[in-house]
This record gives C-alpha cells, sequence and structure tokens, in this order.
C-alpha cells in the first residue's frame, strides 16, 4: 500500500508533537494490525512493515503450510503453497500480501481509534520527557484559558496548569496574557495538563533572584535559604566566600533596582534580605531583623529558641499578625519564642520563687539549680536522678526526694491556678440590677437631674478642686 502524503504528515507531527518517528511508525504499524484483525478476527497472523524510504506499508499475512485444514485462518494446503512458493514444505510459513482497501469502514474506525490513542500515549511521553529535568525552573507562558479558576498555560508544545492554590492572592490574569511561573511538578500519567507550575513556591523567589542577579548565577553570591507568605512578604538568606562581597548589597543593586525587579514581578511583595551566618543565633537574630535582640536562649533538644527583646522591639520582632517571627522560624527552621525583656524577668522570677517553695531547697541550692539550667520547679520535676547526681553535694536518694517534691510542688501550683479559674467563673456579674427591683432611686441617688443652684455650686466646687 502506497500513502502518497504519510512521509510528509508523519514529519510534521514528529516536529510539531515532539514524538520520536520511530514512535510513530510503530503506532501505525500496530493500528493496521488492529484494522486487519477487525477485519479477519484475532487469530490471524499479521505482520505490517513501513518504508521509510518510499513511504509504503505492507500489510502481510502469514499461514502454515499442512497437510489437513483445521483453521482456515491460519492454515494452508501444500497445493495452494505451491502456487506462492514451490519449494514450501509441511510446517513452512508463508506470506501472503493484503490490500488495505479491503478492510472496510469498521476497521479503518479501529485503526483510527487506536493512532490517537496511541498519539495522545506518545504526546504525554515526549512531554514527560522533556520536562522531568526542568524542575524547579521558571518558565514563560501565554493565559490560554482559565477553568474553574485554574489557570491553564500555553508552554511551546505543551499545557501547563498553575492551580488557584499556587497563585499569589489578588492576582488576576486573562487570556492572552504572559506569566512567569516556576515548574514544580511533573506528572508522568494525567488526564489534563502534565505540568504543573507555581508562582507561591519559594523556589519560585529563588529563581527570580537567580535571574536578576549575576552574582547568584555564577555561584558567588548562595541563595541559603527562603521562606514565603505570598503576596505579603518574603524572607530570603544570603551568603558568600568572598570577604570583598557584601551579598546583601548584591541582592539589593544600585538604587534597588534588582530587588525591585523581583518585588514588581510579585506584585508588591516585601522582601527582606538577611545574611546567612553558620552560627545558628546569630542566623535567628538576623532573621528577626529589623528587630534588636537582647539575648537568645537555645534549647538544643527541642530545637527551639528563646529570643528576648527590648519592650519597645517587641512588636517588631513579632510583626504584624506574627508574621515577622513566623517567616524567621521557617527561614532558619527552629521554633522561635519572642518575649520582651519585661515578661522574661517576669518569668525567670516567678521561675526561681517556684524553686525556693520546694521542700528541701534553700536559697544556695535554688541558685545552683538555677545556674545549672533548672529555672522552674515543673523543670526540676522533669530532670532525672542523673542530671541531678552531677550537681555537688546531691546523691541518688536526696535527688530521687527533691524531684518527687518538685513534682507535688507544680501539682499544687496547678490545681491552686484551676480553682482561681473557677472562682472568678462564679463572680457575680456587675451588670445584673439591684435584688430590690424596685424602680425608686435610692438614698444615694439623686431625685432630680434638673440643674439647680446647689448642684451648680456643687459643680464649680469640683472644677476648683
Amino acid at each position: 500500500m502506497l500513502i502518497t502524503d504519510i512521509k510528509r504528515v508523519m514529519e510534521q507531527i514528529s516536529r510539531d508533537k515532539g514524538i520520536e518517528m520511530g514512535i510513530l511508525i510503530k503506532t501505525l504499524e500496530e493500528a493496521l494490525k488492529s484494522a486487519a484483525r477487525k477485519k479477519y478476527g484475532s487469530k490471524v497472523d499479521i505482520e505490517v512493515q513501513y518504508n521509510e524510504q518510499t513511504g509504503e506499508v505492507e500489510i502481510f499475512q502469514f499461514k502454515e503450510v499442512v497437510e489437513n485444514i483445521e483453521e482456515p485462518d491460519l492454515q494452508i494446503t501444500l497445493e495452494e503453497g505451491k502456487q506462492l512458493d514451490l519449494e514450501c514444505e509441511i510446517g513452512d510459513s508463508l506470506g501472503t500480501k493484503m490490500d488495505a482497501n479491503t478492510f472496510g469502514r469498521i476497521a479503518a474506525q479501529s485503526a483510527k481509534q487506536v493512532i490517537i490513542q496511541k498519539m495522545k500515549d506518545a504526546e504525554k511521553k515526549a512531554v514527560y520527557s522533556s520536562f522531568i529535568d526542568r524542575k524547579g525552573e521558571i518558565i514563560n507562558g501565554i493565559v490560554q484559558r482559565i477553568d474553574r479558576r485554574d489557570i491553564i498555560v500555553n508552554i511551546g508544545n505543551a499545557e501547563a496548569i498553575l492551580p488557584a492554590r499556587e497563585q499569589i492572592p489578588r492576582e488576576s490574569y486573562r487570556r492572552g496574557d504572559r506569566i512567569r511561573a516556576d515548574i514544580i511538578k511533573v506528572l508522568p500519567e494525567a488526564r489534563g495538563p502534565q505540568v504543573i507550575l507555581s508562582r507561591t513556591h519559594p523556589d519560585f523567589i529563588i529563581n527570580l533572584f537567580k535571574t536578576e542577579v549575576p552574582e547568584i548565577s555564577e555561584g558567588i553570591v548562595k541563595i541559603m535559604g527562603a521562606a514565603r507568605e505570598a503576596g505579603s512578604r518574603a524572607k530570603i538568606a544570603v551568603s558568600t566566600s568572598d570577604i570583598d562581597i557584601d551579598p546583601v548589597g548584591a541582592c539589593v543593586g544600585m538604587k534597588g533596582s534588582r530587588v525591585q525587579n523581583v518585588v514588581q514581578e510579585l506584585r508588591g511583595e516585601k522582601i527582606d534580605i538577611v545574611s546567612w551566618h553558620i552560627d545558628n543565633a546569630r542566623y535567628v537574630c538576623n532573621a528577626l531583623s529589623p528587630a534588636e535582640i537582647a539575648r537568645v536562649v537555645i534549647d538544643e533538644e527541642e530545637h527551639s529558641m528563646e529570643v528576648i527583646v527590648p519592650d519597645d522591639s517587641l512588636p517588631i520582632a513579632i510583626g504584624k499578625r506574627g508574621q515577622n517571627v513566623r517567616l524567621a522560624s521557617k527561614l532558619t527552621g527552629w521554633s522561635l519564642d519572642v518575649k520582651s525583656e519585661t515578661d522574661y524577668s517576669r518569668a525567670m522570677k516567678e521561675g526561681f520563687d517556684s524553686l525556693l517553695e520546694v521542700e528541701g531547697v534553700n536559697l544556695g541550692m535554688a541558685d545552683m539549680l538555677y545556674e545549672k539550667g533548672f529555672f522552674s520547679a515543673e523543670e526540676l520535676s522533669n530532670a532525672t536522678v542523673e542530671d541531678l547526681t552531677q550537681l555537688n553535694d546531691i546523691d541518688e536518694d536526696k535527688a530521687t526526694v527533691l524531684i518527687e517534691n518538685a513534682r507535688e510542688t507544680t501539682l499544687e501550683a496547678a490545681e491552686n491556678d484551676q480553682e482561681q479559674e473557677v472562682d472568678e467563673e462564679n463572680l457575680p456579674d456587675a451588670s445584673e440590677s439591684d435584688e430590690s427591683g424596685s424602680g425608686e432611686p435610692g438614698p444615694e441617688e439623686s431625685e432630680s437631674d434638673e440643674p439647680g443652684p446647689a448642684n451648680d455650686a456643687q459643680e464649680n466646687e469640683e472644677e476648683q478642686t
């Protein structure tokens, strides 16, 4: 069978869809096999060959040479075989060329469905193979349509989707708008677009800085981390091994030109650029900028830090609705608890006083426990015998007694607090009416609100006072 334009069509599809010619040829051969079986049955032995040079497709039906025919679709007699090949013998397999024009409309429709399905599968594999290695890159596209708040983006030879959850809040796009986003996922099997985009992922802001700051793309300045609340605020940490380069200044640029380009792409999102430091405490202090930090208490086991700031810096450190400390925690990976110096001193005093309430703890022992990191009776109750025996003048028996007494003190304090809360809930409401229910004024109430000489004199006397 000679199809005049089949070679040209297949080459064009290969270019447009990015599908290899070998896959297209295999698809065509399988479709013709399916059409032949649709016409002659599923048992027939069919072989399809395509000549890439001439564009000719040949279809052969093979039958085995036997003495007695039991299955006509698979077997042929020796006499019939001699007509095709004079040298054939019993047991040989002879192929006869078939005419595809005899397949009929149903077989042709079946071949068409096979080709369409195979083409879709091949196109998905081509998209997956071309984008799987590009995860984390920024890609440019054009908005093609909007489907239930999800944006379908044309990215060349494929479609991508920007889900509503990955869009920056209060952003709006129309068909034909250009859009930049980060490739976060490439799905091997999907009904719709396989490439998933994001404009809210922290990698998006990292890649934007790579395009705007040559020092980052060259590796001189490194972005050590990024945290975002998309559409509102972001923090990135940068560092460099070159002492002659200011990593923060390199990202900001001349008169803020570099960072402003990134801010403009993010539709006004505020960006804090901080210096990364190998010391975790210093790193946390930098991440909480512009707040001033008085001291930092580190808990390695809980991977948390207690950050103490001056009273006037507390609102700055926490930020609006806790945003600054929340982003700093995401950036550094540490759980942060920000307190003012006044609150910290009060908490420390209350903890020290609770140690003195433990039976068997005097002032000297309280100072020693406080210096070793036991700042309250509750912390002492959670200690182990091994922790306390490392201190001077405390053996195992004494450590066991101290821990038990601390637990009793902590339990009593919790019960007292609970009783106090119950008492406060049972207090009478000040807004309730008088029990007498009388509408007449009381002895201390004025019978008349009208102004008079006595009232005027009283008011003058109060003003002079």
